[in-house]
């Protein structure tokens, strides 16, 4: 297991190594950040210092070792747009909404799918079973921002029972919620079902059932358990798409996230928060799935052992 945990913490870290590259790359290829700091009456002495103050004077690798640097404190220089304010003071303000939404997200996901997935696959070839097709089926073909305008002219314009945008109270984060997290339902529920159906199969159930167990015990709490190891490997995938998801559907509901923060900093070029969103973003997915390999691999030592021999 220690060699596993080792092995995936030395593949992080050379993903955030790239990550870092490629944003360091993209902001200078796009255009002079010079453009952008300095006035439009600025004379080659003001771009001299401007350079100097920000560090562009520097040779690039040095310029690449002074952002990480700073990266690894969490110092992403003060924000371009947002005058007096510091871009990790921003994304600060913006990541929590985002978490607490994508967070929702995926519990409301979770509460659906998991039950739709297992009715599905013991009600096999049911109209039950039909039903949770039909419900995997939207889910996958429903773009998120074009489901959360749906919600938003139905419970919102027309029945009035749910507030249109903005973050508030419980009811604000609903419509969002369910609009990210529909997707989700879908992904869950076809691997629970698929999951659940290969354990339904196997000896150790049939033996349960000939000991005279309660049907209800052999799904839930027998078959269940072995069925959860597939979709936890999806739960990493899924938990980073809502990190990154929420970037379109912020916009759709007004949400004080950092998909709002995006937008207004590419459309500004404000290159110290574009950069510390894309790094810190980056950053959790890996996170996210290097938790997600690590209790996977703790729940089934097969992994572990591949690993090894690999």
């Amino acid at each position: 297991m220690q060699r596993y945990i080792i092995i995936r913490l030395f593949q992080a870290v050379l993903a955030l190594i790239g990550v870092s590259i490629i944003v360091f790359t993209l902001v200078r290829i796009t255009g002079s950040p010079l453009d952008v700091l300095a006035p439009a009456d600025a004379t080659e002495e003001d771009l001299r210092r401007v350079a100097a103050l920000w560090g562009f004077d520097k040779p690039l690798w040095e310029q690449y070792i002074l952002f990480v640097g700073n990266a690894l404190q969490l110092d992403f220089g003060p924000s371009i747009k947002f005058q007096g304010q510091s871009a990790m003071g921003l994304i600060g303000d913006a990541i929590p909404n985002s978490l607490q939404l994508a967070g929702f997200a995926m519990f409301v996901s979770v509460l659906m799918a998991v039950p739709i997935g297992v009715v599905s696959a013991v009600k096999k070839g049911t109209p039950i079973d039909m039903i949770g097709k039909i419900i995997a089926l939207l889910g996958q073909s429903l773009p998120p921002f074009w489901l959360g305008i749906v919600l938003i002219w139905i419970f919102s314009v027309n029945l009035g029972w749910l507030p249109v945008s903005g973050k508030g109270g419980f009811t604000h984060i609903i419509l969002p919620g369910v609009a990210l997290g529909w997707f989700s339902v879908a992904a869950f529920m076809r691997l629970t079902r698929s999951a659940m159906l290969n354990v339904l199969d196997s000896e150790y159930v049939k033996f349960a059932r000939i000991k005279g167990t309660a049907e209800w015990k052999v799904i839930w709490k027998h078959a269940l358990k072995n069925a959860a190891i597939p979709p936890l490997t999806l739960f990493g995938i899924i938990a980073g798409i809502m990190v990154t998801g929420v970037v379109t559907l912020e916009t759709v509901f007004a949400w004080p996230g950092i998909g709002q923060l995006a937008l207004t900093s590419v459309n500004a070029r404000d290159y110290s928060v574009v950069q510390g969103l894309v790094i810190l973003i980056s950053a959790m997915f890996i996170t996210i799935n290097l938790i997600v390999d690590i209790l996977y691999a703790y729940i089934d030592p097969r992994v572990r052992y591949c690993v090894g021999r690999g």
